[in-house]
């Protein structure tokens, strides 16, 4: 199968697994009551899609074994993401849906119906998800054109998961100690230098993959996929991470000057309190 032919095969064949995941996804929504479900299919659901990549890839005639180790990044982040999140997405709001999809339904699942669900959630993230995903799908059936920019992908992806990783154990350390035992507000460690450590390191290692997966695969695809890093950073920053969260957080006592003090999202050294 030679390079083009394996481009549009790749496509197609991730297109087809998203529908296919997002779709499981939606059935147990439903069954549970629940579209906070599919935080729990948006990690997973690009291990998915770099699997049959990386296995369409074994019939293109340029691929090299870039894509294993592409697959093996996107594995353990999105197992790990999936893993993380699936007490809150399933267990949490004793019972109830998370808040961020009670208002973007307009209603709970039972009250909206699936249809809604489908067309503002599953469908979108679904959409989202085969987008973003495109340099490690396109990366893992196209040879490697820059070996170094594979090394500065995986380092730039290293980071990021070290910040997103570090970042989570010290939020859940605090929640674990009592509430008239620890401060308002957290703000040590990785949280004194941005308010959302987890969110900045979940872009960082998208950045890394399209490094490693598609800047390295050349300059055409590179290009091609820019926008894909891109767009996640910005949903991530703006749209469903950061900004969203801190219309609740700002109700909070203290949140207001930790903010003054701390950027929303790129990181920088701790200011001292005045």
């Amino acid at each position: 199968m030679d390079t083009s032919s394996a481009v549009v095969v790749v496509l197609l064949a991730t297109l087809a697994a998203v529908v296919l995941s997002m779709g499981a996804a939606a059935v147990r929504a439903k069954q549970l009551d629940k579209v906070a479900v599919v935080d729990i299919a948006w990690g997973l659901g690009f291990v998915v899609i770099a699997l049959v990549a990386a296995l369409v890839g074994l019939a293109a005639d340029d691929a090299d074994a870039r894509r294993w180790l592409v697959l093996l990044l996107v594995a353990v982040w999105g197992g790990r993401l999936g893993w993380h999140v699936r007490s809150r997405a399933i267990g949490d709001h004793q019972g109830k849906e998370d808040p961020r999809y009670t208002e973007m339904l307009g209603g709970s699942l039972s009250e909206v119906g699936m249809g809604v669900a489908v067309r503002r959630v599953f469908a979108v993230q679904g959409g989202v998800q085969w987008f973003v995903a495109l340099p490690v799908s396109i990366g893992a059936v196209v040879a490697t054109e820059h070996v170094w920019l594979v090394a500065v992908g995986v380092v730039v992806w290293a980071i990021g998961f070290a910040f997103e990783t570090i970042g989570d154990r010290q939020l859940a350390a605090y929640k674990a100690t009592p509430k008239d035992e620890r401060p308002q507000v957290m703000e040590t460690g990785l949280w004194a230098w941005t308010r959302h450590p987890n969110y900045f390191g979940d872009a960082c290692m998208w950045w890394g993959l399209w490094l490693t997966a598609g800047l390295a695969s050349g300059w055409v695809v590179g290009l091609a996929t820019i926008a894909c890093p891109a767009a996640m950073t910005f949903f991530i920053r703006n749209v469903t991470g950061a900004k969203l969260l801190e219309k609740t957080m700002m109700q909070r006592p203290g949140f207001p000057e930790y903010a003054e003090r701390v950027p929303l999202f790129f990181p920088r050294p701790p200011r001292s309190k005045h």
